[in-house]
């Protein structure tokens, strides 16, 4: 089954993420905050989207205030700072709930997979990633510390770029 099945999300400024766009290509999925001690990490997934866009990937940024309220932003404001500040470029959806009992059903579909310490299950923090390969299948999960440009992610990555 694909991740995306069941799971539609809004896009973050507004209108439908339309996530079976995202079928035939591998994406890398990160709930992201913008005023998190991870934050810095925009900037390689900026880099990383740039890098592989050509060959079929792109990342998703999920904004996410979970996590001691570091999403707090609107989605304007959510935006403008990614924008000005990383000059992401990569698509984002709405602000969501990524635990608990209003986790999104995106999240309830990325949750099960094992990272390499083998953890599964709820997200720990802001900044956790999903390797999604072309067909929609979760195929790697990396903790919010491993950076964007980690040679597993690399790998990952480059394991899951469409033929």
């Amino acid at each position: 089954m694909s991740v995306y099945e069941n799971a539609e999300i809004g896009a973050l400024q507004g209108g439908s993420a339309n996530l079976g766009q995202y079928l035939g290509k591998a994406v890398l999925i990160v709930n992201v905050a913008s005023k998190c001690g991870l934050t810095p990490q925009y900037a390689g997934l900026e880099r990383l989207h740039e890098k592989y866009a050509a060959r079929g990937f792109t990342v998703l940024g999920v904004p996410c205030n979970q996590f001691m309220g570091q999403e707090p932003g609107t989605s304007d404001e959510i935006a403008e700072f990614c924008s000005a500040t990383y000059g992401v470029t990569f698509p984002m959806t709405e602000k969501v709930d990524v635990n608990g009992d209003d986790r999104h059903p995106l999240y309830a579909n990325l949750v099960g997979q094992a990272d390499a310490e083998g953890h599964t299950g709820d997200i720990r923090w802001n900044f956790e990633k999903f390797v999604i390969s072309a067909d929609g299948d979760v195929v790697a999960r990396f903790g919010p510390q491993t950076e964007p440009d980690a040679p597993e992610v690399l790998a990952a990555i480059e394991a899951n770029l469409p033929k």
